[in-house]
């Protein structure tokens, strides 16, 4: 059995990921953890989780070695626990969003140490989706717009999400713009679409678990990509599949292409 660290461990996600690697029998949970100060820790991961007393209570600090940590924090926690892990060599796998980009130069710098997994979404759909993404832009060309939509429940504090950001950045890698250069956040008032623009727009409804769609429009036709989450039990999924992976890899920076798609 793998051991795992969960930073996040209160949150929707870290919730999720300790009750089915409870379930699964293959991952045991050595360190459930939270900032300093949450309402959750002396708390029972198990019953957190809604699976009953597992025997591992939520604390502020990392107190057994695990092989592997899993976070799904924020990104100032994600910086701290990137230390720590550094410090111990340990292995981690990354699903916090909104991280900037001197955070993920953080990572970056981290992953010469030690091996990471770091991706802004770990369902194997949306993965296959940002393959799919790029290839269909590399083969439309320059004449189809492109706009990309996203809905989220209505507690998720970022917009657009990770995940239409990674859309947007794997289009524009197969074929070599800048993201920064097109993208387009939201629209008002009465502007016209400027020439190779990638639109950005987000919605937040109610408890929606994840909507991502991608349409690409000539004068004439309109493809659209999506995918749509069902529960977080999909990313939870992916979490540990990436757990499981990236035990004994070398240092490096990994995504989940690397863990579904066996590209290294």
């Amino acid at each position: 059995m793998r051991k795992i660290a969960i930073s996040g461990a209160a949150g929707r996600m870290g919730r999720r990921i300790a009750a089915l690697a409870i379930a699964s029998e293959q991952f045991d949970i050595v360190a459930a953890v939270e900032a300093p100060g949450h309402e959750a820790i002396g708390k029972d991961i198990g019953e957190l989780a809604g699976v009953g007393i597992f025997g591992v209570n939520v604390t502020d600090a990392v107190q057994q070695s695990p092989d592997v940590l899993i976070d799904f924090s924020t990104p100032e926690g994600t910086v701290h626990w990137l230390d720590v892990s550094r410090t111990g060599g340990v292995p981690m796998v990354i699903g916090t969003t909104a991280l900037t980009e001197s955070q993920l130069a953080e990572i970056a710098d981290a992953a010469s140490s030690i091996p990471i997994v770091q991706a802004a979404n770990m369902s194997v759909g949306v993965n296959l989706l940002l393959r799919l993404v790029g290839q269909v832009a590399e083969a439309l060309g320059d004449d189809y717009d492109i706009e990309i939509t996203e809905t989220h429940h209505r507690f998720k504090t970022d917009a657009p999400s990770g995940t239409a950001i990674a859309l947007g950045r794997a289009i524009c890698e197969a074929t070599g713009k800048d993201f920064g250069d097109l993208a387009t956040y939201g629209r008002s008032g009465k502007f016209p679409r400027e020439s190779g623009e990638i639109g950005m727009h987000a919605l937040r409804i109610g408890d929606t678990v994840g909507e991502h769609t991608v349409c690409f429009g000539d004068l004439g036709e309109t493809i659209t990509l999506g995918h749509t989450a069902h529960t977080r039990d999909t990313f939870a999924r992916g979490a540990l599949r990436a757990a499981g992976w990236v035990v004994g890899r070398q240092p490096g920076l990994y995504s989940m292409q690397d863990v579904l798609f066996g590209e290294r």
